[in-house]
């Protein structure tokens, strides 16, 4: 899911949240969000978490990566409390 959320927070302009199945799955991904954001535009996040914990925090300062266990995700429920945000994208 992609949130804009630059009407309710001077925090971010947007919100990458996302689930995964298992912690092999969120290192993969963090790695790879990382390594293309470096690549492409020469960006170090602020990375806040661990695979192991079920929450992975990317913080590239405009936008920020959510990277959930899907229990994680289901108990914090961002997209609750950011609600009034505007969904750019949203796959099931």
């Amino acid at each position: 899911m992609l949130l804009d959320i630059r009407k309710q927070s001077s925090l971010a302009d947007y919100f990458v949240i996302c689930s995964v199945d298992n912690e092999r799955q969120m290192k993969a991904i963090v790695d790879h969000v990382d390594e293309h954001i470096h690549g492409e535009f020469d960006r170090h996040p602020r990375i806040e978490g661990l695979s192991g914990t079920g929450w992975v925090v990317l913080d590239y300062a405009d936008v920020i990566v959510h990277v959930f266990s899907v229990a994680q995700r289901e108990f914090y429920q961002l997209e609750r409390l950011w609600n009034h945000a505007t969904p750019v994208l949203v796959v099931q």
